[in-house]
């Protein structure tokens, strides 16, 4: 697990000029109202809940008391946010099956819900307590001191810690010096418990593993996808291969069999019949090189391949990629075809007028976006290739982003890691 920036932030010589310390006692002093909070309800629910054990009825509440930890875990994640800027994702899932039994019976099996159960007992028995000892001799005593030529001026003499009794102006000055000192190096060890509280909360309410599973599932998901759909896409090329070129060189050999027993005009034209189904058999056999990897993409690189896919699209399409020079072919590759599936997709759902290609690099990403004046609503889980496109960019390490409003416009943003490919000499 890495470092938090609070705990970096506590090996900088320049700590009190950050905002780390300010943000380190708004984390406890939050920390403190929360665990009061927490320790009230708790110890009030679990006082309820047994009385009523006795007429049974307080047996469920006594249960239901292990999930108390969920809703505190919650609330503590968005907390964790004030010292920790990572982000601090659930690591509940969500049940197959609608019903709230559905979601006791997947939150006994999860860890993670125990956890958060053991997390809150440690906080309104441990953490609570010692950070409200820290946050009123760090915060509340320098702060008092500080407050004393305050308060001298308005009653005449100040009491502190009952026996020390301040009645000079030097002394209240004197005073509020120390108090300013107290606290500048009380925000260290303030902005230390900070960080290890939040350390403590991550460790326990967000769950590494969990996330980790959960990203190796959703790769082994996408991995599955792309072996179908490269499946798929091979038994698209084997049946037009099949159906298509082939049948024509079947029929241009029989074409040129016949003419070769064939005298005169009636050879000539069968020769010139062949010549058709040669060129019609050459045709498709580009249209299915082009289908597989085009060759202006080889050769004259991304604008140019859009502008192709540009020109035979039914739609309207304005194009505009501003790139300085190739890219890589994983990356070129990944948003041709990204681009062409979009522009496929726009045609047959959209029912727009006109649609958008621009292309550009921003720092070491390609950023690609489609765009279309149609009538939007777009969702990648209804069949419409954005799952298959989301796996072809993640392939690359890319994301893909969609907002498709019903009533349009849609916009499709695809960012791919890449270095251009400086030019040959």
């Amino acid at each position: 697990m890495q470092s938090s920036p609070a705990w970096r932030a506590l090996a900088r010589w320049d700590l009190l000029r950050t905002s780390w310390p300010w943000r380190s006692v708004a984390y406890l002093v939050t920390g403190v109202l929360l665990g009061e909070v927490v320790l009230v309800v708790f110890l009030f629910a679990l006082f309820t809940s047994t009385l009523l054990t006795v007429l049974v009825v307080g047996v469920p509440l006594l249960l239901a008391l292990g999930f108390s930890g969920i809703p505190v875990a919650a609330m503590e994640r968005r907390r964790l946010r004030i010292i920790d800027p990572e982000p601090a994702a659930t690591p509940h899932r969500a049940p197959d099956r609608p019903g709230l039994r559905a979601w006791v019976a997947l939150r006994v099996q999860e860890q993670a819900t125990w956890r958060e159960l053991a997390y809150l007992i440690l906080m309104v028995t441990v953490l609570w307590p010692i950070e409200l000892l820290v946050v009123v001799f760090g915060l509340g005593a320098p702060a008092a001191m500080i407050l004393v030529p305050v308060l001298r001026a308005q009653m005449g003499e100040v009491r502190l810690l009952r026996y020390w009794v301040i009645d000079t102006e030097l002394g209240a000055f004197a005073t509020m010096a120390a108090g300013m000192l107290w606290l500048a190096l009380a925000l260290y060890p303030l902005t230390l418990l900070a960080a290890a509280h939040g350390s403590l909360a991550r460790l326990l309410l967000v769950s590494r593993e969990t996330e980790e599973r959960r990203r190796l599932d959703e790769l082994t998901r996408s991995r599955t996808r792309l072996v179908e759909a490269f499946e798929t896409e091979r038994r698209r090329i084997e049946r037009d291969l099949h159906d298509g070129a082939q049948q024509r060189l079947v029929a241009l050999t029989m074409t040129l069999g016949l003419a070769k027993l064939s005298d005169g005009a009636e050879a000539a034209e069968l020769v010139g019949k062949a010549h058709e189904e040669a060129k019609l058999a050459l045709a498709e056999v580009r249209d299915l090189i082009r289908g597989i990897h085009p060759r202006i993409l080889t050769d004259r690189g991304l604008p140019a391949a859009v502008a192709d896919v540009a020109d035979r699209s039914p739609t309207p399409v304005d194009v505009s990629m501003e790139l300085p020079g190739r890219l890589p072919p994983a990356v070129e590759s990944a948003a041709y075809f990204v681009i062409s599936e979009a522009l496929t997709n726009v045609a047959r759902h959209s029912g727009a007028e006109r649609a958008s290609v621009t292309g550009r690099l921003e720092g070491d990403r390609l950023v690609v976006e489609v765009r279309d004046d149609g009538v939007g609503g777009a969702d990648a889980s209804e069949g419409t290739g954005l799952a298959g496109l989301a796996d072809r960019v993640s392939v690359v390490d890319g994301r893909l982003m969609l907002a498709s409003p019903p009533g349009g416009p849609t916009l499709l943003r695809v960012e791919i890691p890449c270095v251009p490919i400086p030019p040959s000499r």
